[in-house]
């Protein structure tokens, strides 16, 4: 299997995607982030001296999304046609006393090439966000499981990832 990112003499470069055909392309990418107790009731409480967690942290994400291209020397820039953050906060305490909350990036373009890293970036940035968020109140937090779970457009059609 040739590697897409070198060229014949071995140097890293961005992949030529000129010869390919324009398709809707889908990605949805999940993590999650543990937290204790305090932090918990902190941010489900709104009462983070920093904000609303949440809020920024969606915004965070959106960010990076739109930032990818900067962050990933390889990445194409895309024009993203819709990209979003979205929470699911598990109000009961894992057996441990944390609490977990998951966190799902979706981006999509009609473009040449993928937005995987994109989804990637976004729901990663957003875990940070959360991170940096509370770690005044929570030094043990734990970031997880970030995962490419579904993809859909391009040469390799849809593929999704059960986890």
């Amino acid at each position: 299997m040739e590697l897409t990112h070198f060229d014949s003499s071995g140097n890293a470069r961005m992949v030529d995607v000129s010869e390919k055909n324009i398709t809707h392309r889908v990605a949805i990418a999940c993590g999650k982030i543990l937290i204790d107790k305090l932090a918990f009731d902190a941010l489900t409480h709104n009462t983070v001296k920093k904000g609303d967690v949440l809020t920024v942290a969606t915004t965070a994400g959106v960010m990076g999304i739109k930032k990818n291209s900067e962050l990933i020397p390889m990445c194409h820039n895309i024009s993203i046609t819709h990209a979003s953050i979205t929470w699911d906060v598990n109000d009961c305490a894992l057996p441990d006393g944390r609490y977990e909350i998951a966190c799902m990036s979706k981006v999509e373009c009609d473009g040449k090439t993928g937005v995987e890293m994109e989804a990637l970036t976004g729901v990663s940035i957003a875990l940070l966000t959360v991170y940096d968020m509370l770690k005044a109140i929570d030094k043990k937090m734990i970031i997880k499981d970030i995962y490419l779970k579904e993809k859909d457009g391009g040469k390799s059609g849809h593929i999704e990832n059960i986890v």
